[in-house]
């Protein structure tokens, strides 16, 4: 390959931030650590890949606009919806990205940027899956924080239910509720469930 990739090197470094982003709506809710960005983004294409799945979709697609849909947090911080309310307009996903990936190989960066579009389209069956899986990895972690102390969390789990689109989501959502957050280290385990 005979190609610059500076570019891409550069932006390697700057994805690696989002490790350190926290999602500071979570501040809210009196959790004094919250989960980063890149934390949140991983569980969220694990979501989207069964969300995908079981609706008919692509689910490595669905994954793949989940791990990209909040890359532009590099630049602009984990924005909570109440902050959005005071920004002086809220930065667009697709604007960002375009800065992002200037200097990379065109090919490299109109799929990142058609990536981001279609993420931010919010009509594709993947888009609309990777979105579900977006709000239903918030409900997870809510319930998680809740587990911990953190009963302000109700109103994450809550909110985040009710924006879930998919028959899947719904019904995946349903069985989160059900389901204690270290059920499955008792199910390892061997252990009787309560």
């Amino acid at each position: 390959m005979s190609e610059d990739l500076t570019a891409v090197a550069r932006f390697l470094y700057e994805a690696g931030t989002l490790k350190n982003t926290v999602r500071t709506g979570w501040w809210m809710a009196g959790v004094k650590h919250p989960e980063s960005v890149a934390e949140h983004s991983w569980r969220t294409a694990l979501i989207a890949t069964i969300i995908a799945k079981l609706e008919g979709a692509d689910p490595a697609r669905a994954a793949f606009l989940a791990v990209w849909h909040d890359s532009q947090e590099t630049r602009t911080g984990d924005v909570n919806h109440l902050g959005k309310k005071y920004t002086a307009g809220e930065a667009d996903p697709r604007g960002i990205t375009a800065d992002q990936v200037v200097g990379m190989p065109e090919l490299l960066a109109e799929a990142v940027r058609d990536l981001i579009a279609e993420y931010e389209a919010k009509e594709s069956p993947e888009a609309i899956c990777a979105r579900d899986a977006d709000k239903l990895e918030c409900m997870i972690q809510g319930i998680e924080y809740r587990s911990q102390g953190y009963q302000h969390a109700q109103r994450w789990i809550d909110n985040s239910r009710g924006r879930l689109t998919t028959k899947t989501a719904n019904v995946l959502a349903d069985a989160v509720l059900k389901t204690g957050s270290l059920d499955w280290l008792r199910t390892a385990l061997g252990e009787k469930q309560s």
